[in-house]
């Protein structure tokens, strides 16, 4: 496990009295052990090389958590007042000027199972994420620290960012020897996704069979363990995915938005045998550094979860006739006649069109010890200091010439209603549902659920329902092209309830019959067994519950995935926004029929890096990453928007790169942390 992008000049705590920082030694391993702090489970040593003296500074960790203070306080003289009022200038002259005097790094220490099953320890000398070294300074750094480590160790460099990979490119393996992100952390036998703690019974799956066989006697208290989670799993107190998976998953959408534990362990089927840990009472804890699972003795005694007592109230939706209605007519306040997703899209066209969002509001949250990151948007968006209404102008410019909005209609919900009101059956099934829901007669509802689905899908539609879905769209029906049909319902894009992958959607639509089959579908999956479970959870009554539809014409899309402006993993971490990506289709990443790349972009002062390339043997070319990188700093923007007023609440977006080289937003909500 990697150590993590340290915090460019953050301010640290008082020092302890003992520093056993070293200058100008060379680097042995009991050296190393003695001065080193442990990150993410592996030891590392902040280096400082001072190229105007020739000589090296090894921090004691424990002195010195920041490099720029230590080289601001003991090697200028400066005190950390004076650095905190010019802390981004310095931070530039220490990281990103290329005559720079000061070369910062870490060197961690890593173990490596080799073919022959014996373990191989290595150096790996790393920069922080926003460094802009060139290949010269690179190779230097690399050099002069080579020079004076054990030469016993061998010692690899890894670029930081996606710039400093390009740099590499022209120089010689020979002379620096290096390994990738991906490379270095792909193999990783424990991987954080959603960070917290659970008390329950390890509950371990080796196939979705054997899942599928205990799930109806899976309760709150349990902790599920298997390769990779279905996303129906039943809401229980913790995920373990014995097999890689993304972040970005619906399954760990849903952790996140639970505020569960879910993490990677690949090694515990091990532990299972080793401790006996399945069907056992166990303390299940993950942490950015350690993921823990600790057997206990007995059954402890265990409060009913907080969501037990978690309630979301939603407004009554309207009912009242509306029309079918383009996506860029509708505004935010239209969730509750078309659902959310539906209005979030009509938002995102206000946005792009209307240009008079302010989008600079996440960059003018204070950032201590910085006012502002104001300087830094400017920097991104080319500018020299402007003023706060030039800086408005510009970003939300640079928002609507990197993305787009995708064209399509939404259902109201009055359409829903008409439909369900026009069958005796439907009304008879529903009011059977919601008197189980009222007993908490848990033994019938699954089975009332998915006759009422049934009862959806093949009921027929009233001719004048119909007749308003068609005349939306006569030109594509007419001509048999390809359409998308997805959900969009009041319960679901909600802070506190994001509902991902809960909902239908169907996206080879052919013709007037298959685009009623899928909107009879989409509609009949507000009443699946789960859907209703879950809302029941958290208070939502099925009287307050609808589905508007969303029809759109399909786009071929070269790329496609999910962005969240955050860091999952590191929720301290204000720079770093993340994104996954496969060829074509968003829901290959999305629904897991294919491992994403995933990639890491600093949305303050630039740059990316690579944190795994899932499925795919080659990244994307450095033209695709660039412009990935301009998709998350717009994705960054809207943030400020869409989660107003909280605006450091991130958002989930998933996007598409359309084969013309435009990039489309098809959703945006909330991403729960």
């Amino acid at each position: 496990m990697s150590t993590a992008p340290l915090p460019l000049g953050d301010t640290g705590a008082p020092e302890p009295a003992t520093d056993r920082t070293v200058i100008g030694e060379n680097l042995s391993l009991p050296l190393f052990r003695t001065l080193s702090g442990v990150l993410a489970g592996h030891p590392y040593l902040k280096v400082v090389v001072d190229r105007a003296e020739a000589t090296w500074h090894l921090l004691d960790t424990a002195a010195h958590p920041f490099h720029v203070n230590y080289i601001a306080t003991h090697v200028i003289g400066m005190d950390l007042a004076e650095l905190d009022a010019a802390l981004d200038e310095f931070n530039a002259s220490v990281y990103m000027d290329p005559e720079r005097r000061f070369l910062l790094g870490v060197l961690s220490l890593h173990t490596e199972q080799e073919a022959e099953g014996r373990e191989r320890t290595f150096l790996v000398l790393e920069t922080t994420e926003a460094d802009t070294m060139h290949g010269e300074l690179l190779e230097f750094f690399y050099s002069f620290v080579r020079e004076r480590v054990d030469g016993r160790l061998p010692l690899l460099l890894k670029p930081a960012n996606h710039g400093q990979e390009e740099e590499l490119a022209a120089v010689s393996e020979q002379r620096v020897p290096r390994i990738l992100s991906h490379e270095l952390f792909g193999t990783r036998t424990r991987t954080p996704l959603n960070l917290g703690d659970a008390t329950g019974r390890l509950r371990h799956f080796r196939t979705v069979q054997e899942y599928e066989a205990a799930a109806g006697g899976l309760g709150w208290s349990d902790i599920v363990a298997m390769p990779c989670l279905p996303d129906d799993v039943r809401r229980v107190a913790g995920f373990i995915n014995t097999a890689p998976i993304t972040p970005l998953s619906h399954t760990n959408v849903l952790a996140s938005g639970w505020g569960i534990p879910n993490a990677i362990v690949r090694d515990l089927e091990q532990l299972i045998e080793k401790d006996g840990l399945d069907g056992a009472w166990v303390r299940y804890r993950v942490r950015e550094d350690e993921i823990t699972l600790e057997r206990l003795a007995r059954a402890p005694e265990l409060r009913a979860p907080a969501w037990h007592q978690q309630r979301i109230r939603l407004e009554p939706p309207l009912l009242a006739d509306a029309p079918v209605l383009s996506l860029h007519r509708l505004r935010s306040a239209d969730r509750d006649r078309y659902g959310t997703k539906a209005a979030n899209l009509g938002e995102l066209y206000h946005v792009l069109d209307s240009r008079t969002a302010d989008l600079t509001a996440f960059h003018g949250r204070p950032r201590p010890p910085r006012e502002n990151l104001y300087g830094h948007l400017a920097a991104r968006l080319g500018l020299r200091a402007p003023a706060a209404a030039e800086l408005r102008v510009a970003a939300v410019s640079f928002v609507a010439g990197t993305v787009g909005a995708p064209e399509g209609v939404a259902l109201p919900f009055s359409l829903l209603h008409r439909f369900l009101t026009s069958s005796p059956a439907l009304q008879q099934g529903i009011g059977k549902l919601k008197m189980a829901l009222e007993l908490d007669a848990t033994d019938v509802l699954d089975p009332l659920c998915l006759q009422l689905q049934q009862l959806v899908r093949h009921t027929p539609m009233p001719e004048s329902v119909a007749g308003e879905i068609t005349r939306a769209l006569p030109a594509p029906l007419a001509t048999g092209v390809r359409l998308v049909v997805r959900s969009s319902s009041n319960a679901e894009d909600l802070p506190g309830f994001s509902a991902a992958g809960v909902y239908d959607s169907v996206t080879t639509v052919r013709g007037t019959d298959e685009l009623l089959d899928a909107v009879r579908q989409v509609w009949a999956s507000l009443l699946s067994p789960r859907s209703v479970r879950l809302r029941q959870q958290v208070g939502i009554s099925l009287d307050d519950t609808y589905m508007g539809v969303i029809i759109q014409v399909y786009v071929p899309a070269a790329l496609g995935g999910v962005l969240v402006t955050c860091n999952p993993t590191r929720r301290e971490d204000f720079r770093n926004v993340y994104l996954n990506c496969s060829p074509g289709s968003p829901e290959k990443v999305v629904e897991g029929e294919v491992l994403p790349q995933q990639y890491l972009y600093n949305t303050v002062e630039g740059g990316g890096r690579t944190v795994a390339l899932g499925s795919w043997t080659e990244g994307l070319p450095a033209a695709t990453r660039a412009r990935l990188a301009d998709l998350s700093l717009a994705g960054r923007l809207l943030q400020s928007h869409f989660s107003a007023p909280e605006v450091d609440a991130p958002l989930d977006i998933e996007w598409l790169l359309t084969d013309q080289g435009d990039f489309r937003l098809v959703q945006i909500r909330p991403y729960a942390l």
